[in-house]
C-alpha cells in the first residue's frame, strides 16, 4: 500500500465528554466490535478494559487518559479515552493538541452539561473536527430533540443530524438513517444483535422528511459543485451527501450528530462508521508548524514519511513494569528503535530503546512509528510534556501544551523519617506525568507542598502515593493556593555587596515593577552603555522568576507583573551570576511591597442540578457565601443553577448541598479565573 493510501486510511480520535455521560462504556463497545477485546467490560463493574488503574476501577471514573489501537473496515483507528471530571482536565487539553478529529458525547438525559462545554471549548481552541454522540437514549427521561436543541444554542458549529431516533426512553428501538432514508432496527439489547434495515415507520415519516431536507440543503451549501447539482436537480444522492458533510466537518462548519445507547449496544457500530466517513485522516489536517530554533523563522512539516522527523512528547507515564514511558505523536518522517533524535525543547539528543504501540496498560512491541501515527517510547528521563523531538539536522520547535495553574494545596509529610527520600522520589514522578500537579517546599515551615486543580485531583494522587509508590503520608487539610499581584508601578534598587577577605560578592541592580499586559514579557531589559555585564543579565532574569514564586505579602506566587532592569553597576572582580541574582530578588522584593500589592483568590464556576422545591434555599446559601448567580434554565422539575463562587467558600460544600436538598442535588464544579479579594477578607487570610 502506497504512503498516501495507508495515511488516508488513519484516524487519529479522542473520545471526551462530561463525567458519567458514557465516554468508557462507548469506547468498550468500539474495541469489541472492531475485534480489539472479546469480553466486554463495564466501568460499574470496574472490569472496563480502558480504565486500568486501581482507582478508577475503585472510583468508577477515568482518571487517566488510555490509548489504543484498532482496525474497522481496513482503516486504523488510533483511540484515546479521556476522563471527563474537570479535576482531570489535564488529559483532556494534551490529547486534543496532538488528535485530528474529536467524539463528543452528550447524556441524553441530562444534555449540554459544564464539562461539555468546556471540551467543545477546548476543541475549538485546537481546531478539530468533531462528530456527536448523543447517548443513553434508553433511559427515563431522554430526548434527542431537547439535547439538539440545547447544541444549536450552546455552540457556534451547525448541527447536522445524520440520525433520529426510532422511539425513546424504553421503547427505544432504532434510528432512522437521514442520508439513506431508512430505518435501522437492532433485534435485541445483545451485543451482537443485527441491525435490520426497514421502511420508515409512518408516525415518524413526515418528520425524517423534514430533518433529511434540511441535511441535504446544508450539504448542498459545502462547495460549488454540490451547490450546482442541487440547484439543477433539486436534491443530492447519499455519496453527495456525504461529501458535503465531510466538507463541512473538516472545515469546521458543521457537526454530525449520531445517537444510541452505548451501554445497550445501539448505535456504536454506526458511530464507527461516522468516525470513518466524516472525520480526517493525517492528510486532512493542516501541516504541523513550528519555528526553527537556528535562524528563529517559522517552519512547516508535510505528513509523510520522506519529510525529517518531527514529533511531540505529549505525556509522561511511570509504567510499573515498561519503567518511563513517553507518549508522542509523529508529524513527519519516521522514528526507530535503536536510533536517536533531537529534543529540539531541551537541546539534547535522546536514543531511543524500544517503541511501544500501547493498549490501555497492555503494550506491543514496534520497530518504527512513522509520519501520522502515535506511539510510546521506554527510557528517556528528560523528556518532559510537551517537548519538541525532531533530526537534528533539521531542528523544529512545535507549539508546546499550555496548562491551567493548580489552585489548591495541602501539606505532606511522610508518616516515618525513613520515607522522606522515597517520598521526594515518587512526588517527582508524579508531577512529570502531571503538568498540573505541582510540589514545593514551604520556605518557612519547610514542609512538603502539593497542590492540583481540586480535592478529588488530591486525593487520587494521596491514594496513588500508598498503592503504587508504597510511600505512607500524613496529609494537612485542603488550603486554597492564593496568587499575588500589584496595582501601580514602583522602583527599587537591590544590593548584595559582601567582602570577607579574598574575593567578595558584588551585585547592584535597580529595578522597576508594573502590572503586566496581555502578551508582554515578564522581563525586559532597557539598560545602555554596559551599566551591567550582558553576561549577568541572565542571572538577573533567574533571580527576579525566582522572586516571583513568593510574594510579599503571604508568599504566594506573584502573577501578572513585568519586570524593567533599568540600571545597576559592577566590581571587575566581586561581581558574580550569584551576587547579580541575589542583588534581583532583593530589588524586586522591594519594589513589589511599594506597588501597592494584593491578593487574588481562584473563582470557581459552580454548576448544580437541584429539585424546584429546593431551589430557593440552594440560592440563599450560594449567595451567603459570596457566590454571583449567572444563569438559571431546565424545566418544571429539575432546575440548573449556574453561579461563580471563591474556592475558599466551598471546602465541604458538597455535605452543606446534601443536607439542604435531601441529597437530590448534584454539584459541579470548574475553575473559572483569579480574582482580586475584598481588603477586609485578605486581613484575615493574612492575619492582619
Amino acid at each position: 500500500m502506497g504512503e498516501q493510501n495507508y495515511l488516508k486510511k488513519i484516524r487519529n480520535i479522542g473520545i471526551v465528554a462530561h463525567i458519567d455521560a458514557g465516554k468508557t462504556t462507548t469506547t468498550e463497545r468500539i474495541l469489541y466490535y472492531t475485534g480489539k477485546i472479546h469480553r466486554i467490560g463495564e466501568v460499574h463493574e470496574g472490569t472496563a478494559v480502558m480504565d486500568w488503574m486501581e482507582e478508577e476501577k475503585k472510583r468508577g471514573i477515568t482518571i487517566t487518559s488510555a490509548a489504543t489501537t484498532c482496525q474497522w473496515k481496513g482503516y486504523r483507528v488510533n483511540i484515546i479515552d479521556t476522563p471527563g471530571h474537570v479535576d482531570f482536565t489535564v488529559e483532556v487539553e494534551r490529547v486534543l493538541r496532538i488528535l485530528d478529529g474529536v467524539i463528543i458525547i452528550f447524556c441524553g438525559v441530562e444534555g449540554v452539561e459544564s464539562q461539555s462545554e468546556t471540551v467543545w471549548r477546548q476543541a475549538d481552541k485546537y481546531s478539530i473536527p468533531r462528530i456527536t454522540f448523543i447517548n443513553k437514549l434508553d433511559r427515563v427521561g431522554a430526548d434527542f430533540y431537547r439535547v439538539l436543541k440545547q447544541i444549536k444554542k450552546n455552540f457556534q458549529l451547525t448541527p447536522l443530524p445524520v440520525q433520529i431516533p426510532i422511539g425513546q426512553e424504553d421503547r427505544f428501538k432504532g434510528v432512522v438513517d437521514l442520508i439513506k432514508m431508512k430505518a435501522l432496527i437492532w433485534e435485541s439489547d445483545n451485543v451482537n444483535s443485527r441491525i435490520l434495515e426497514e421502511e420508515i415507520p409512518p408516525y415518524i415519516k413526515e418528520k425524517a422528511f423534514s430533518f433529511h431536507r434540511d441535511l441535504v440543503e446544508k450539504s448542498a451549501e459545502a462547495n460549488d459543485e454540490l451547490l450546482e447539482e442541487f440547484l439543477e436537480k433539486g436534491n443530492l444522492n447519499s455519496a453527495q451527501i456525504k461529501e458535503g458533510i465531510r466538507t463541512l466537518t473538516l472545515e469546521h462548519r458543521g457537526v454530525p450528530i449520531f445517537c444510541g445507547s452505548a451501554l445497550k449496544n445501539k448505535g456504536t457500530r454506526l458511530l464507527l462508521d461516522g468516525v470513518i466517513d466524516y472525520l480526517p485522516s493525517p492528510l486532512d489536517v493542516p501541516e504541523v508548524e513550528g519555528f526553527n530554533p537556528l535562524n528563529k523563522k517559522k517552519e512547516k512539516r508535510k505528513v509523510s514519511i520522506n519529510e525529517p522527523f518531527s514529533a511531540l512528547a505529549f505525556k509522561i507515564v511511570t509504567d510499573p513494569y515498561a519503567g518511563r514511558l513517553t507518549y508522542f505523536r509523529v508529524y513527519s518522517g519516521k522514528i526507530s528503535s535503536g536510533s536517536s533524535v533531537y529534543n529540539s525543547t531541551k537541546k539534547r539528543r535522546e536514543n531511543v530503546g524500544r517503541i511501544l504501540e500501547m493498549h490501555a496498560n497492555y503494550r506491543i512491541e514496534r520497530k518504527e512509528v512513522c509520519a501520522g501515527e502515535i506511539g510510546a517510547l521506554v527510557g528517556s528521563n528528560s523528556i518532559e510534556t510537551g517537548d519538541s523531538l525532531c533530526d537534528e539536522q533539521y531542528p523544529i520547535i512545535l507549539e508546546p501544551i499550555k496548562f491551567a495553574e493548580p489552585v489548591i494545596s495541602i501539606a505532606v509529610e511522610p508518616k516515618t523519617k525513613l520515607e522522606q527520600n522515597k517520598l521526594a522520589i515518587s512526588l517527582s514522578k508524579l508531577s512529570e506525568e502531571d503538568p498540573t500537579f505541582k510540589v514545593r517546599q514551604d520556605e518557612e515551615t519547610g514542609q512538603t507542598i502539593i497542590s492540583g486543580m481540586g480535592e478529588l485531583h488530591l486525593e487520587v494522587i494521596l491514594d496513588r502515593l500508598n498503592r503504587e509508590f508504597g510511600v505512607r503520608v500524613n496529609a494537612g487539610k485542603p488550603q486554597v493556593t492564593y496568587r499575588e499581584s500589584i496595582k501601580e508601578r514602583a522602583q527599587a534598587r537591590g544590593q548584595y555587596i559582601k567582602q570577607a577577605g579574598g574575593r567578595g560578592q558584588y551585585g547592584d541592580v535597580f529595578l522597576e515593577v508594573e502590572p503586566k499586559k496581555d502578551g508582554e514579557e515578564d522581563f525586559v531589559d532597557k539598560t545602555k552603555g554596559g551599566v551591567i555585564p550582558k553576561e549577568f543579565i541572565p542571572a538577573i532574569k533567574k533571580g527576579v522568576k525566582q522572586a516571583m514564586l513568593n510574594g510579599v505579602l503571604g508568599g504566594y506566587p506573584l502573577v501578572n507583573v513585568k519586570a524593567i532592569l533599568l540600571d545597576g553597576s559592577y566590581h571587575p572582580v566581586d561581581s558574580s551570576e550569584h551576587a547579580f541574582k541575589t542583588a534581583a530578588i532583593i530589588a524586586f522584593k522591594e519594589a513589589s511591597r511599594k506597588a501597592s500589592p494584593y491578593l487574588l483568590e481562584p473563582i470557581m464556576k459552580l454548576e448544580i442540578k437541584v429539585p424546584r422545591e429546593f431551589l430557593g434555599d440552594v440560592m440563599k446559601d450560594v449567595m451567603a457565601h459570596r457566590g454571583h448567580i449567572i444563569k438559571l434554565e431546565g424545566g418544571e422539575k429539575i432546575r440548573r443553577l449556574s453561579a461563580l463562587v471563591p474556592l475558599s467558600e466551598l471546602f465541604g460544600y458538597v455535605t452543606r448541598l446534601r443536607s439542604l436538598t435531601q441529597g437530590k442535588a448534584t454539584p459541579n464544579l470548574e475553575f473559572s479565573h483569579y480574582q482580586e479579594i475584598p481588603r477586609e477578607i485578605m486581613k484575615k487570610i493574612l492575619g492582619q
